[in-house]
């Protein structure tokens, strides 16, 4: 049960992650300029704004929980698994950040679940 409880913690706070930060990164607006000097004035922009630091404690949550499942799991079985996330950031970016999200995309996301189910039902071999 509490491999599960992770799995969601990865799959829920690490898509929430990307998704804050992308918010957040929409409202610094595109960068343009990669030059070192340019590139510290964007992150310190970047950390004025709250969503920036959702995202980031989110992601650092993410981060911690697979630590945790790869400690009692096997790579080969968690790696396929976190891919659900694909379709947590297709409906994340839809319905919380008005993306649109072609069909082509959705149909990528569904093969994306197929595999993870696969995977799953083969786990005991």
């Amino acid at each position: 049960m509490i491999i599960f409880i992770f799995y969601l913690l990865i799959i829920g706070a690490g898509t929430g992650g990307e998704l804050c930060v992308s918010r957040a990164m929409k409202e610094l607006g595109e960068v343009k300029d990669f030059r070192p000097a340019a590139l510290v004035g964007v992150i310190i922009r970047a950390l004025r704004v709250p969503w920036m630091w959702a995202g980031l404690s989110l992601m650092a949550t993410a981060f911690f929980s697979l630590l945790a499942v790869l400690s009692r799991q096997n790579v080969s079985l968690v790696v396929p698994v976190t891919a659900l996330s694909y379709g947590a950031g297709a409906l994340g970016g839809k319905f919380l950040l008005g993306e649109q999200v072609t069909s082509r995309r959705w149909a990528g996301v569904l093969m994306v679940c197929i595999g993870v189910a696969v995977v799953l039902m083969g786990r005991g071999n």
